[in-house]
């Protein structure tokens, strides 16, 4: 708030103060009152009416300020009201009051809308859980009875445990926190499982699976490594050309990392939509070529990795090849903490 501002929201007053001057100006005359005293009453009218504005002005000015300059340093802009100083105004008063009582519905409201949003998870969840059972039976029950027609079935339900998959874990990533264990994991043993989840799906599809180097441990949570690591594997079949399909998939130790690539000679990823792959339900040309996809699989192993403290990157030329490479910080502090507790 400046002065010119400050004025011409006080234009009305001044007029008003202005009006009742020239008022008993007038009084003062038709009295007949010594043009001295006449003066010495301006001089003291004016003079207070400077005062209480210039007073009011300060005040006002100093409040003001202060309120911008906080509420443009905070991200949170909600707790402004714990940041203010009690104002000696009127104004001032009554804004810090609505201020509260906005914070605090919006904080009713929030918590609403999280314990609807909590209930909404953990029903998904159990949901998942109860879907993945009859599934399971399928599956079973496709092994047992082998056909050609069998063979396609296994894979849509292979398609479908993997969707639900998705919902699980994008559910999940809003409080990763809370679900994941950082321990020492070995890649080999987290790759076997997930080559042995997709065996079927790589057999029929004619892809041969190519590991090496891989028996090197990380500082991860397995389960989360085991859905990323699928869900990369996930497209690289889902992408995979007709024939000499393969994917390879090795480890690489540096001194303050271990990087894990996943590579395939799939059709790959144009140069337009490499660097918004990891962006939400996107899905680019090549999902617009027929390939069902939801656009999640990258979003979620992005998303997941940084709370990991993990890193993911791709490379990719249309036609050619794609690589996603998952990168494992090597962090002292863990190693702290595991001589401490031996």
């Amino acid at each position: 708030m400046n002065k010119k501002e400050y004025l011409k929201d006080k234009w009305l007053n001044i007029i008003i103060l202005l009006a009742f001057y020239f008022v008993i100006l007038l009084i003062l005359l038709a009295f007949k009152v010594h043009i001295q005293a006449i003066i010495a009453i301006s001089i003291i009218y004016i003079l207070g009416i400077l005062t209480t504005t210039i007073m009011d002005y300060i005040r006002k000015k100093t409040f003001y300020q202060d309120l911008e300059k906080k509420l443009e340093n905070l991200d949170q802009k909600y707790l402004i009201v714990e940041m203010l100083q009690e104002p000696n105004f009127l104004e001032g008063k009554l804004l810090m009051d609505a201020l509260y009582e906005i914070d605090k519905s919006m904080i009713e409201k929030i918590n609403e809308y999280k314990t609807q949003t909590q209930d909404f998870k953990e029903y998904v969840e159990l949901w998942i859980h109860e879907v993945k059972l009859p599934i399971s039976s399928l599956t079973l029950m496709i092994h047992n009875n082998k056909g050609e027609q069998n063979k396609k079935l296994l894979e849509q339900i292979s398609r479908l445990d993997n969707y639900l998959e998705q919902i699980l874990y994008y559910v999940r990533s809003e409080d990763a926190e809370k679900d994941y264990l950082i321990t020492k994991v070995n890649l080999s043993k987290v790759i076997s499982n997930v080559a042995l989840k997709n065996k079927d799906t790589l057999l029929e599809n004619g892809i041969d699976l190519i590991v090496s180097d891989v028996n090197i441990e990380v500082l991860t949570d397995s389960k989360w490594l085991e859905f990323m690591i699928n869900q990369i594997i996930n497209n690289s079949i889902k992408y995979s050309k007709k024939e000499k399909a393969y994917i390879k998939i090795i480890a690489k130790e540096e001194s303050d990392r271990v990087d894990l690539a996943i590579y395939d000679n799939g059709i790959g990823i144009s140069k337009e939509d490499l660097p918004r792959v990891f962006e939400k339900t996107y899905t680019g040309k090549n999902g617009r070529l027929g390939k069902k996809s939801t656009g999640m699989g990258l979003y979620i192993v992005d998303k997941l990795c940084k709370k990991l403290g993990h890193k993911v990157s791709i490379k990719s030329e249309e036609e050619q090849f794609t690589c996603v490479k998952l990168s494992f910080l090597k962090d002292d502090y863990y190693r702290v903490i595991e001589k401490e507790t031996k």
